[in-house]
């Protein structure tokens, strides 16, 4: 039996296959063209273990209908991950809210015709964005938990792309529970969903490594690149690794407790001076490059907006997250080994 993993390309998806492949499971994956299949393949050593399919566009709701039409008795698993995860749309509902829940609800539906009968867990990759109001954000006496969920409608998240962005994940998420629930006596399969804040660390291959990376990355990246005088934005938020995130993903497809559950991943909070504190501290070439700001002053070391309460995840899970430390030391390591700077 398989694992079906959507969205193959992905940073989360890259690192939970081979998380997977180290476990010696047989995965399929899919990916937008050919041309990605291809090398993704080769980058994973061409595994006899590790198969392909083209699926072109998750907005039409029959997009898995042909791979599970071919695959579906043989997959057990599946960890749908493929979601639009940009802030550069300017048609919100085309970009981001359409694909997400039409991707998430095609998929469902394409167990329910071709594998109802194989597929016994399924993993949906959401996100914080899903549980967060922001309106309460800032507000140092809010607490948000496995519980919540982010309140804006339909229309209120088309505002930007930000509120868009998070509007898709709360949308494709709660299409996945309604779903269950609506087709729960003609479906076998048990569903969990894998919430994180932003993920950061290492590409799983060195050689993506690239100008602009993964959107949260990116963040990363730039502030590895800033020049010293640049001022240092006042970004907050949570952070976790991908390889926490990947390791979440699979647990939650492997044990019967996690079913049924949001798993919130999140190892804190952080603002960009503490990752410049980070940089500056353990990486010597960027001494006196990048901006110092105002050093152990960040969200490390004081509350900022609100809080995040995963005990609840934490526990269901049974192990420690990495630290912001060793999140940000991986990933700048692995940025600057490729530019040749260490």
């Amino acid at each position: 039996m398989s694992v079906f993993v959507s969205g193959a390309t992905g940073f989360i998806a890259q690192h939970i296959i081979g998380q997977l492949l180290e476990q010696n499971y047989k995965v399929i994956g899919t990916a937008r063209s050919q041309a990605k299949i291809d090398k993704l393949l080769k980058q994973f050593g061409n595994k006899p273990g590790f198969t392909m399919e083209i699926v072109n566009d998750i907005s039409e709701l029959e997009a898995f209908d042909a791979v599970f039409k071919k695959h579906g008795k043989d997959v057990k698993y599946v960890l749908h991950t493929a979601s639009p995860f940009h802030f550069e749309s300017t048609n919100i509902e085309k970009d981001l809210l359409l694909p997400a829940v039409n991707g998430t609800k095609g998929i469902l539906e394409s167990i329910k015709k071709y594998a109802a009968d194989s597929v016994e867990r399924v993993v949906i990759t959401s996100s914080y964005a899903a549980i967060m109001d922001f309106k309460v954000e800032n507000d140092v006496n809010t607490v948000r938990t496995e519980a919540d969920w982010n309140p804006d409608t339909w229309e209120s998240c088309q505002a930007n792309a930000h509120t868009g962005y998070c509007g898709s994940k709360k949308f494709a998420e709660k299409t996945a529970w309604e779903f269950l629930e609506a087709n729960k006596n003609e479906v076998k399969f048990k569903l969990a969903t894998v919430n994180p804040v932003f993920v950061f660390g290492p590409q799983y291959f060195d050689e993506d490594v690239s100008t602009k990376l993964n959107t949260s990355c990116e963040y990363v990246n730039q502030l590895v690149h800033a020049k010293a005088d640049d001022p240092i934005l006042p970004v907050c938020g949570g952070f976790i690794d991908v390889r926490d995130v990947a390791k979440a993903h699979i647990l939650a497809m492997q044990k019967e407790e996690l079913i049924g559950q949001r798993l919130l991943m999140t190892g804190g909070k952080f603002n960009f001076q503490d990752i410049v504190d980070i940089l500056n501290e353990d990486f010597p070439a960027l001494q006196g490059n990048i901006p110092v700001g105002k050093p152990h002053t960040g969200a490390q070391h004081k509350q900022i907006g609100a809080k995040v309460d995963n005990s609840k995840t934490k526990s269901l899970l049974g192990f420690e997250f990495r630290t912001l430390k060793e999140v940000i030391d991986d990933t700048a390591a692995q940025i600057l080994k490729h530019e040749g700077k260490l």
